[in-house]
């Protein structure tokens, strides 16, 4: 099974979705002070990303 450009980018999207929902779960969840304002941004900015990730499937 040979992993194509396609392939990465798609498995890279999850990792990204999944570390983003991580991140803003602890935001949300453990942290109840300015901290937490910094670990869900960081979620979004994973999001953002994996947004782009997914964008450039089938173009590289």
């Amino acid at each position: 099974m040979g992993m194509n450009k396609n392939t990465i980018l798609g498995w890279a999207t999850l990792i990204m979705v999944l570390m983003g929902l991580l991140l803003i779960g602890l935001g949300a969840f453990r942290y109840d002070d300015v901290a937490g304002w910094g670990f869900a941004a960081v979620g979004l900015g994973f999001f953002a990303n994996a947004w782009v990730f997914n964008s450039l499937k089938g173009r590289v």
